[in-house]
């Protein structure tokens, strides 16, 4: 397979089942590959070049160690990508203190709790022309998609192993209702019943974020027609809800207890 610096890490990875090996091996900034849902959020959206970015390595490395498993290095385009340079948005360059709002998700995260609600709550704050600083571990991709929709614009860095940067601009234009109320739980009862016998039931309570949203969209993608998706989470997913809007799903939430949650999640 021919490769470049513009081919996805995810391209690679279906190509050989060595090659997550052989990319771990390359930099420890590429452990977080081995985690599968970590892997499916970033891979599709990441490049060697700018892997090689984050992992203080040179495109070229990834060749070396690529090469044994039947990988071909297109050297020109090489040349090419890494010459090209990736400017900043004009509102990154014209930043001041006061415009800015920072927020470090990295220690929640690593609690095990849902960074999702505290950002949207930022978010929410945000006045036009402001812009939010989060310092996270890794790309936040849903994040990004879902306040792209919204109008925000954004802008990535990746600093080191432990620490990417994503900023958020309000323009002014943006819905910043992002929390839809959760749908009315009083005919719960009805809908499950309709959907019995036709449903597919997945657990995310035991998952680290983003784990429980990547996991349920995944398994959207997947339901067959006419079947609705059983959710056990932990909380009532407020960040999640209008991203199944944007898809057509419509939605129940069913609140057993403290820490669980379940939803009844299928096409409107």
């Amino acid at each position: 397979m021919l490769i470049n610096a513009n081919t996805k890490i995810a391209t690679v990875l279906k190509q050989h089942p060595d090659a997550l090996e052989a990319i771990v091996s390359i930099s420890p900034s590429f452990n977080k590959l081995r985690n599968p849902i970590l892997r499916k959020l970033m891979a599709g959206r990441t490049s060697l070049l700018m892997a090689s970015k984050v992992g203080g390595c040179r495109v070229e490395d990834f060749f070396e160690k690529l090469r044994p498993l039947g990988f071909v290095a297109e050297i020109a385009a090489v040349e090419e990508t890494t010459q090209q340079h990736v400017s900043q948005p004009t509102f990154i360059s014209n930043i001041t203190p006061a415009q800015l709002v920072s927020i470090d998700v990295r220690p929640v995260i690593e609690r095990g709790d849902d960074p999702f609600t505290i950002i949207m709550n930022k978010i929410k704050t945000l006045q036009p022309g402001m812009v939010l600083k989060l310092i996270n571990s890794f790309e936040p991709a849903p994040l990004i998609e879902i306040l792209q929709k919204k109008g925000f614009e954004y802008y990535v860095e990746n600093i080191h192993t432990n620490e990417v940067i994503t900023y958020f601009h309000k323009t002014g234009n943006q819905q910043t209702q992002l929390n839809e109320e959760p749908t009315s739980s009083e005919d719960w009862d009805s809908m499950f019943k309709n959907f019995e016998g036709k449903s597919i039931s997945i657990d995310v309570r035991h998952l680290e974020m983003p784990g429980p949203m990547m996991t349920i969209l995944e398994s959207l993608n997947d339901l067959p027609a006419g079947y609705a998706l059983f959710v056990n989470h932990k909380r009532i997913p407020v960040f999640l809800l209008p991203e199944l809007k944007e898809r057509n799903f419509d939605y129940r939430i069913k609140t057993i207890s403290e820490g669980e949650v379940n939803l009844l999640i299928f096409k409107s």
